[in-house]
């Protein structure tokens, strides 16, 4: 599921199995992700993110097994997290449980830390809470924007993600063939 300009999607793909990523739905009409999509012939589905019913049952027609919040910037709502135990992951921009929500790279930089980093972690009904499966730390440097923090964030989500979506599919038992 995904929002934004799709780095992490179009990782995902890259690095996963042929025929792993069945499908990806995104909440932004002509995001990135969007054309990501369309580059490698995953099926995509623009769906407004309050309609988590509609959501669901793409899920459940396209058997999927694991959904990956690679950029959703919905919170999701008890109703996709129950219909999907265990099963629903993301990737969050700081060292979880430090900065959840919105402005994570930003507040790392207007703070005293020397690192941050990112974190995949479960989804639960309470915002960037879940059990951690993995993090990466990334330094603070003095002369660090926004924008290059980020750029070396993303590179170890980029590194951490795959890892993590092999660690779950293990954990679950998912096949693939």
């Amino acid at each position: 599921m995904c929002s934004g300009s799709g780095t992490n999607f179009e990782n995902i793909v890259r690095t996963c199995r042929d025929d792993e990523v069945v499908m990806m739905i995104h909440n932004k009409k002509e995001c990135g992700a969007k054309k990501r999509a369309i580059k490698f012939g995953i099926p995509h589905v623009n769906i407004k993110s309050a309609n988590e019913d509609e959501i669901i049952q793409l899920f459940q027609a396209w058997r999927v097994d694991l959904i990956v919040l690679a950029g959703w910037m919905r919170i999701v709502s008890s109703k996709l997290i129950d219909a999907f135990p265990n099963r629903i992951i993301n990737i969050h921009p700081s060292l979880l449980p430090k900065y959840k929500g919105l402005n994570a790279v930003q507040q790392a930089l207007d703070s005293d830390d020397l690192v941050t980093g990112c974190t995949v972690h479960y989804v639960t009904e309470e915002l960037d809470s879940g059990a951690i499966i993995c993090q990466a730390e990334v330094a603070i440097g003095h002369r660090d924007t926004l924008e290059t923090l980020t750029k070396r964030i993303q590179r170890e989500e980029h590194r951490i993600l795959p890892l993590a979506i092999e660690n779950v599919k293990h954990k679950l038992q998912i096949k693939t063939y």
